[in-house]
């Protein structure tokens, strides 16, 4: 197995961690919650403006054109996606007091939504790996990091609901498959003859699809989950924490 396969699964697995917490009752605080997410907010943001749409720009025989072109055609298909099809988010899961049949519904929504968004990022982690392993690996470890909460929002709900913990865990785990499902499909589509300025472009419309997912869902969702945090402080300390890491592996000749 290739190693760029392995981290997007080890980063759709991640959803498993999040669904064991929310069937066993040992919920991370809202607080701790919300810094995670403004965390891989921030990972995300850095990698992809900082690292992969200026490595995606400078690769030989790349146009500015075509490179500026597929960021934004990442960015609006995000946007687009996520208007046109219907679907649940994890904030709609903190209203209390749902009747059992209706927090189902709102996790098997939920679980669709999710789904939705984690099989492009899956995607990503392997494109990105392939492209180059150390931004992968950032990439990978801030997708797993806010696969966690996403688990935990569809497990909760669903166990309150049928008091099954094996239902629980299998609705919550069917968002990380899809995670695993777009890395185990552009493994099998992008083979090692795929040319430099196609993983490039690849690589520009990858940036514009986290840069809109680390905008419109994670630090939203970071600000409903915990209103009296502010999650720029998490999105900061992503910033510093990647940006010190691909410092010192670069200084030192591994990055």
């Amino acid at each position: 197995m290739s190693v760029p396969l392995l981290l997007t699964i080890l980063a759709g697995a991640a959803t498993f961690v999040g669904a064991f917490l929310g069937v066993i009752g040992q919920k991370p605080s809202n607080r701790m919650l919300a810094f995670a997410l403004g965390f891989a907010a921030g990972i995300m943001l850095l990698i992809s403006l900082m690292e992969m749409l200026p490595a995606a720009l400078h690769t030989p025989g790349m146009s500015p054109l075509l490179g500026y072109g597929m960021f934004l055609l990442g960015l609006l298909g995000y946007f687009a996606l996520d208007r046109l099809l219907p679907h649940q988010h994890p904030q709609d899961l903190m209203a209390a007091n749902q009747p059992p049949r209706s927090l189902r519904r709102t996790a098997i929504l939920l679980t669709l939504g999710i789904s939705l968004h984690n099989f492009p990022e899956g995607i990503a982690t392997f494109v990105t790996a392939s492209s180059d392993l150390e931004l992968g690996l950032g990439i990978a470890l801030a997708v797993a990091i806010h696969n966690i909460p996403e688990g935990l929002a569809v497990a909760g709900p669903m166990y309150a609901a049928t008091g099954s913990k094996a239902r629980a865990l299998f609705w919550a785990c069917i968002s990380g498959m899809a995670e695993i499902l777009g890395g185990v499909l552009a493994f099998w589509l992008l083979g090692p003859a795929i040319s430099p300025v196609l993983i490039a472009a690849i690589m520009a419309a990858v940036a514009g699809i986290m840069v809109a997912l680390s905008v419109d869902e994670l630090m939203p969702l970071a600000r409903d989950i915990d209103p009296h945090s502010n999650p720029s402080y998490g999105v900061l300390c992503g910033m510093t924490v990647m940006g010190f890491s691909l410092t010192l592996l670069q200084s030192s000749g591994i990055g």
